[in-house]
């Protein structure tokens, strides 16, 4: 127990919530939950936000195990995960679509924003590849930190919208795609060399 608080490092704690942060790129999302809001009547920021922690942090504990089963090392799984970050930075900085979004009505508040959108695959992906590099005690203050974040988005997102406009969207999003890029990169270079 005391070893897991030992490992706390505010250099990981940064990492890992910048990373999280650029993956789940919920800033990004606010023309998404607007949507959402308007054809479901109202999101339910709570059951959002919990919804979202209970999916990464039991993916976070239960995920390598899961690996396991299927016989696929951290590292693989990790190069696998860059290859989609990559994919996901791509859509965030060219404006192409990779990956199809299905949204719908009634259950707006779990399906699709709690998972896919802010708990999707590239979030999950992203948590395993971290596990591979930093300690798990930072990993999961890096989910506190943006789950409140998230909550914080879905409380202001009309606010949000009005303050950045389209444009500083769109400049927000192409930031955070050059920084998933960058991390994409170190994260496939970094794990290659115990695969080959």
């Amino acid at each position: 127990m005391f070893d897991f608080f030992n490992e706390f490092n505010w250099p990981e704690l940064f990492k890992a919530s910048t990373v999280l942060f650029a993956v789940i790129d919920i800033v990004g999302s606010v023309p998404i939950i607007i949507k959402l809001k308007e054809s479901s009547g109202s999101i339910h920021e709570e059951r959002t936000s919990f919804v979202s922690l209970g999916i990464m942090i039991g993916f976070l504990i239960l995920g390598e195990n899961i690996l396991k089963l299927f016989g696929v090392t951290i590292e693989s799984f990790a190069v696998a995960g860059s290859i989609i970050l990559f994919a996901m930075a791509l859509e965030m900085i060219l404006g192409i679509r990779v990956f199809r979004d299905e949204v719908s009505g009634k259950t707006a508040s779990i399906v699709p924003l709690a998972f896919p959108i802010i708990a999707g695959a590239g979030t999950l992906t992203t948590l395993i590849s971290l596990k591979a590099e930093f300690a798990q005690i930072n990993i999961v203050l890096a989910i506190l930190i943006n789950v409140i974040v998230v909550y914080a988005v879905l409380r202001l997102t009309n606010k949000i919208e009005q303050l950045l406009g389209i444009g500083g969207i769109a400049i927000i999003k192409k930031v955070f795609g050059i920084i998933l890029l960058a991390i994409a990169i170190k994260l496939f270079t970094g794990n290659l060399g115990a695969l080959i």
